[in-house]
C-alpha cells in the first residue's frame, strides 16, 4: 500500500476527532520522513488496523458493540457504584437508537432496541412505547418526543468514583462513539464522596429543555408562600384566643361538650385545643392548652398580602364557612378521615371527568357525549316534583328502580374533560375538547358564559380558593388566568414544552401550579405571568396537582402512580411517596394539612402522613424503606376507579369514581 493513502487515513481519521494540532504535527513528520526514504511511514499491520478501523467508524455494528461492552461492564461493576453507574445507559441506549435511524440504518436500528429494552421496560415503559413509532429519519424531527430528547441534555447525578471509573472505562476500551454521544447528550453533577445510597432519588435522572442552570436561575427567584392577611381562618384563630382568654372556664366546657358529639380527642388530653385549633400548619395533633393552641407545633405560616382584588365573600357564605372551621375534625396519623365514596354507574365508559363542591352537597360529572351533569345529594332517592326549574332535568332510574334526579347542562360541543366548583358552590366550570371553558350557575341551571381563548382542547379549569378567578390548561403548551367577568385572559402562561395536563391554586391565590406531559412542574406568579419555579424529578406526566393548607408544600401524582412532595421555597422533592400501581388522577391535603389522600386508577384511595413524609431522616433515607412507614392505609374500591377527591372543610373526605366493566 502507498504511503499517502495510508496518511490519508490517518489525516481523515485525525480531522474527524477534531485533533487540528496532531495532524499538523503529523504532517510535517510525514514531511520529514519523506525526505528520508529508507524508512517507511507506517508498517503494513498498522495501515490494515487503521483501515479496519476508519470502516469501523462509519459502521451501524459500532453503536450496538459499545453499547454492549458499556452494558456488560456496568452490570459487572461493584454493588455500591452499580446504582449510579447504570444511570447511564438508558440516555446512551436511547441516543443510540436514535442517532442508528438518523443515520438511515433503520433495520439496524429495531434490533438494537429489540436486543436491549428489556433493561429499561421497568423504569421507562412509556418512553419506549413512543420511540418504537420513530421508523424513519423524518420521524425524528415530527415526533415532539423524540425531537425534544434530541435537542434536551440528561443531567445524572453521580459521586466522583464513579465518574472516573466510567471515564477509565471508555478510555481503555477507545468506545469512541459512546464517549461522543456521552459528551454530547449528558451533563454529569459530580458530587464529593461516596456515592448515595438511596438507589432511586427522584432527581437522579433528569431531563430539562434548556440546561439545568438556566433551570437553577430560576428555582433563586423569591416566592412568598404564606397566607392571605386577615383570612377567614385567621380571623377564627384570633377570636379562638380571645374567647380562651376571656371566658376561659365557660369556652372550654362548652366545647368539650361540642367535642364530644363531634369526636373524640386524640390524644385524650384538653378538648377545646382540637376544635379551636384551625391554624393551617403540619401540627396535625390536638395538644396544648386552649390559651395557647399554637403549643406543640410549628410556627403558624406567614401572611402576605394578595396580587390581586379579590371578591367580597357574603356574610351568610362567611358565616357559613366559619362554622365548619370551628366544627372541623382534627386528622392525624392515628386519626384518620371518614370516607364517602360516589360511584357512577352504567356510564358505558362515557365518564371523563367529576368533580365534588366544597361541601360534599354537590357532584358533578363530565361526560364524553359533551354533557355535564350535576347531582344533588339531598335531592337523590326523592320524588321529583311537578315544578321544573328553568333548567333542563331528567329522571333516571337506578338499580333498585328509585327515581333519581340531575340536572343537565348541554352547550360543549366534545368531550367534558374538567369541571370545579366554586368555593360556595353556586357557580360550576367546565372546559372541554372544544377548546372553551363554560361558566353555569346552580342556582339558575343556565350558562351563563362561554371563554373562549384557547386554541386546542382544555384539559383542566380550576376555580381559585376565593372564586371570581380560575386557571386554565390546555393541549396549545399554556395555562392561562380568567376572571369571571372577562371573556378575554388576564394572563397566559407559556414555558411548558408539552400539553399542560393539570392546574391548580396556590392557598394564597398569587400563584399556580401547571403539571405537563413534559414531565415538570412549573410554579408561576399570577401578577407577572413569570415562572418562579421549575419542578423536575417525574419520569411520567403530571396528572394531578395539590397545594397544602398553608402554602408550604405541594404534591403532584404522575402516569406511573408516583406521588411527590415538593418544598416550594426551595424548589426540591421532599420525599416520593410510592404505592400506587397506576395513575395518580387526583390528589387532596386534608384541611389542616397532616393527612393527603390520593386517588388512582388502580381503584384504590390510600391515605399518607404529611408530617413524615416532609420531615424524613437522613437515616430513614439511607435506608430507602420510609416510603412504607408514610403509608397510613390503603382503602381499596371493589372495580372503581378513583376521579376526584375532595376533603370538606370539617375534614369528611369525599371521592368520586365510575364503576368499570370489569367490576
Amino acid at each position: 500500500m502507498e504511503d499517502e493513502k495510508i496518511v490519508g487515513y490517518v489525516t481523515a481519521f485525525l480531522k474527524k476527532k477534531g485533533f487540528t494540532q496532531t495532524e499538523k504535527i503529523f504532517q510535517e513528520e510525514f514531511q520529514h520522513n519523506k525526505s528520508n526514504t529508507s524508512n517507511s511511514v507506517l508498517e503494513p499491520d498498522i495501515a490494515n488496523h487503521l483501515l479496519a478501523f476508519s470502516q469501523l467508524e462509519t459502521g451501524p455494528a459500532r453503536f450496538h458493540d459499545g453499547y454492549s461492552r458499556l452494558r456488560t461492564w456496568t452490570y459487572s461493576s461493584l454493588d455500591l457504584y452499580k446504582h449510579e453507574l447504570l444511570r447511564v445507559l438508558y440516555p446512551v441506549f436511547i441516543h443510540c437508537f436514535m442517532d442508528l435511524v438518523a443515520k438511515g440504518h433503520v433495520q439496524e436500528a429495531r434490533n438494537f432496541f429489540n436486543t436491549f429494552r428489556e433493561d429499561h421496560e421497568m423504569m421507562h415503559l412509556r418512553d419506549l412505547q413512543k420511540l418504537e413509532g420513530v421508523l424513519s429519519p423524518n420521524h425524528l424531527e415530527e415526533m415532539e418526543f423524540a425531537h425534544s430528547l434530541r435537542k434536551s441534555k440528561f443531567n445524572i447525578k453521580i459521586c466522583e468514583y464513579s465518574y472516573e471509573l466510567l471515564l477509565q472505562h471508555l478510555h481503555s476500551t477507545q468506545s469512541t462513539t459512546i464517549l461522543g454521544i456521552i459528551n454530547e447528550h449528558i451533563n454529569f453533577q459530580v458530587t464529593p464522596g461516596q456515592p448515595s445510597l438511596i438507589s432511586d432519588d427522584p432527581e437522579a435522572v433528569t431531563l430539562t429543555g434548556s440546561s439545568q442552570e438556566a433551570a437553577n436561575q430560576i428555582n433563586q427567584k423569591e416566592i412568598h408562600w404564606g397566607l392571605l392577611e386577615d383570612s377567614l381562618e385567621e380571623r377564627l384563630e384570633k377570636a379562638g384566643a380571645l374567647l380562651s382568654d376571656s371566658e376561659k372556664g365557660e369556652g372550654e366546657a362548652k366545647e368539650g361538650e361540642n367535642d364530644e358529639t363531634k369526636k373524640r380527642s386524640i390524644e385524650g388530653g384538653k378538648q377545646g385545643a382540637s376544635v379551636k385549633k384551625v391554624k393551617k400548619d403540619k401540627g396535625g395533633s390536638a395538644t396544648g392548652k386552649s390559651a395557647k393552641p399554637e403549643a406543640n407545633t410549628i410556627p403558624s405560616a406567614p401572611r402576605v398580602k394578595p396580587e390581586l382584588p379579590l371578591p367580597v365573600i357574603p356574610a351568610e357564605a362567611e358565616q357559613s364557612v366559619l362554622e365548619d372551621l370551628r366544627n372541623r375534625v382534627q386528622l392525624s396519623s392515628v386519626a384518620l378521615p371518614s370516607v364517602s365514596f360516589y360511584t357512577f354507574i352504567n356510564t358505558h365508559n362515557g365518564l371523563s371527568c367529576s368533580s365534588i363542591s366544597h361541601d360534599g352537597s354537590l357532584i358533578a360529572g363530565g361526560f364524553s357525549d359533551s354533557s355535564l351533569k350535576v347531582w344533588d345529594m339531598a335531592k337523590l332517592g326523592q320524588q321529583q316534583t311537578s315544578s321544573l326549574s328553568q333548567g333542563e332535568n331528567e329522571q333516571i332510574f337506578g338499580q333498585g328502580g328509585g327515581k333519581r334526579q340531575y340536572t343537565l347542562f348541554q352547550g360543549h360541543s366534545g368531550p367534558v374533560y374538567a369541571a370545579s366548583f366554586s368555593p360556595v358552590g353556586d357557580f360550576i366550570l367546565s372546559s372541554s375538547a372544544d377548546s372553551t371553558i363554560r361558566l353555569w350557575s346552580t342556582k339558575l341551571n343556565a350558562n351563563l358564559v362561554c371563554y373562549k381563548g384557547h386554541n386546542y382542547p382544555v384539559w383542566d379549569v380550576q376555580f381559585s380558593p376565593v372564586g371570581h378567578y380560575f386557571a386554565s390548561s390546555s393541549h396549545d403548551r399554556t395555562a392561562r388566568i380568567w376572571s369571571m367577568d372577562r371573556i378575554q385572559p388576564l394572563r397566559i402562561m407559556a414555558g411548558h414544552l408539552s400539553d399542560v395536563d393539570c392546574v391548580q391554586w396556590h392557598a394564597n391565590c398569587n400563584y399556580i401550579a401547571t403539571g405537563s406531559s413534559d414531565k415538570t412542574v412549573r410554579l408561576w406568579d399570577v401578577q407577572s405571568g413569570e415562572c418562579v419555579r421549575v419542578f423536575v424529578g417525574h419520569r411520567g406526566m403530571i396528572l394531578s396537582l395539590a397545594m397544602s393548607p398553608d402554602g408550604r408544600y405541594m404534591a403532584s401524582g404522575d402516569e406511573d402512580g408516583t406521588i411527590m412532595m415538593w418544598d416550594l421555597s426551595s424548589g426540591r422533592c421532599l420525599t416520593p411517596l410510592i404505592g400506587h400501581t397506576s395513575c395518580v388522577w387526583s390528589l387532596a391535603f386534608s384541611s389542616e394539612g397532616s393527612v393527603i389522600a390520593s386517588g388512582s386508577a388502580d381503584c384504590t384511595v390510600k391515605l399518607w402522613d404529611v408530617n413524615t413524609s416532609t420531615k424524613v431522616s437522613r437515616a430513614e433515607e439511607k435506608g430507602g424503606s420510609a416510603n412504607r412507614l408514610r403509608s397510613l392505609k390503603t382503602l381499596p374500591t371493589k372495580s372503581t376507579p378513583v376521579y376526584s377527591l375532595r376533603f370538606s372543610r370539617r375534614n369528611l373526605l369525599f371521592a368520586a369514581g365510575a364503576l368499570s366493566k370489569s367490576g
